[in-house]
């Protein structure tokens, strides 16, 4: 008799992701002891020796609850348990720009590229589901943003010194993690953030989901996961087109001995289909300092105007102290 299916669904994630490692290679779970990231670990557990990698697990303590001590040691016990050696938990400071949401993310990322350097793991296994994509997708939909954002999170990325982060659950869904937890005899911890109905995302998952299912009936978080896969496809080859383009694109200019100005040809740049010109002209405010975070598409829509619509307006201001300005056949970027 084979595996409950749930946990035969999440065994096959993680024996995927293995196949596409290094043999021999070691691969960390980042376990917060939910039910996501805790049923990750136990596939992590059962594929990595059968594949002849040695596997660890790694957990984060952010020290934002009463008690999260403690808890953290719970979670490392768990993953010590199921036979992840070496598990262990690493405590962060959260602190920094852009919210408590954002500084516990970037802590989160910094601890585990350090415990992946230290451990020489040649990736990374995260416990993002279906579900978390869905939730992504309609955030990026209600802010208005675009083809990237509403691509949602990749499959496998790199951070820092080149560590491989890997989301192999992207096609499984919450619920059933939760079921392959109760087969392995695993108690996953709820994190009360995560029905905190002051976070946009616990919003989204509790209330707006619920709603479109019920409206339209089920698998539309299945549909949203579908869709980011099907942009991202899109995104990527946009991407790669502009990157082309820029390279083409950017010139040289007089008086930039110190490179401090991104300076592009206006010949060709104005022919180019918008998707991929507009896409040209954000690597180039980033490139000349401009913040990608804060660099927005209305900054973008401005710039545009200066190469479709130019009627002898004087220049952009974009976010980081910088400027565009259209000037003798060329578009310049620049501090101001």
């Amino acid at each position: 008799m084979g595996p409950d299916p749930a946990v035969a669904a999440v065994r096959l994630a993680v024996r995927r992701v293995l196949a596409d490692l290094p043999p021999g290679a070691m691969v960390l779970a980042a376990c917060s002891g939910g039910a996501d990231s805790l049923a990750l670990a136990g596939a992590l557990a059962f594929e990595a020796p059968r594949s002849g990698r040695p596997a660890g697990g790694v957990t984060i303590d952010h020290g934002l609850q009463q008690g999260s001590g403690e808890r953290a040691d719970a979670v490392v016990r768990v993953m010590a348990d199921l036979g992840l050696d070496p598990s262990g938990s690493v405590a962060v400071t959260v602190n920094g720009p852009g919210g408590p949401e954002n500084a516990a993310r970037d802590a989160r990322y910094a601890a585990l590229d350090d415990a992946a350097d230290r451990l020489g793991a040649a990736a990374v296994l995260l416990g993002h589901t279906m579900d978390d994509q869905a939730e992504t997708v309609l955030l990026g939909l209600a802010r208005g943003s675009g083809a990237r954002s509403l691509s949602g999170m990749p499959t496998g990325f790199r951070r820092g010194s080149g560590v491989r982060y890997v989301r192999p659950l992207l096609e499984v869904d919450r619920a059933t993690t939760r079921r392959a937890c109760k087969a392995m005899g695993l108690n996953p911890w709820d994190d009360p953030h995560n029905v905190d109905p002051v976070y946009a995302r616990v919003r989204v998952r509790h209330e707006a989901l619920p709603v479109l299912e019920k409206t339209l009936g089920p698998g539309v978080a299945e549909a949203l996961a579908r869709t980011a896969r099907m942009l991202r496809d899109d995104a990527d080859c946009l991407e790669e087109l502009a990157a082309q383009a820029f390279t083409d694109l950017e010139a040289s200019e007089d008086g930039n001995e110190d490179g401090n100005l991104v300076v592009l040809g206006l010949e060709g740049l104005v022919d180019l289909p918008r998707a991929v010109r507009t896409r040209v002209l954000r690597m180039a405010a980033v490139k000349a300092g401009s913040p990608p975070g804060t660099l927005a598409a209305v900054h973008v829509d401005a710039v545009d105007r200066l190469v479709t619509a130019w009627h002898g307006q004087r220049h952009v201001d974009l976010p980081g102290g910088l400027r565009a300005v259209r000037r003798y056949g060329k578009l310049l970027f620049g501090p101001v």
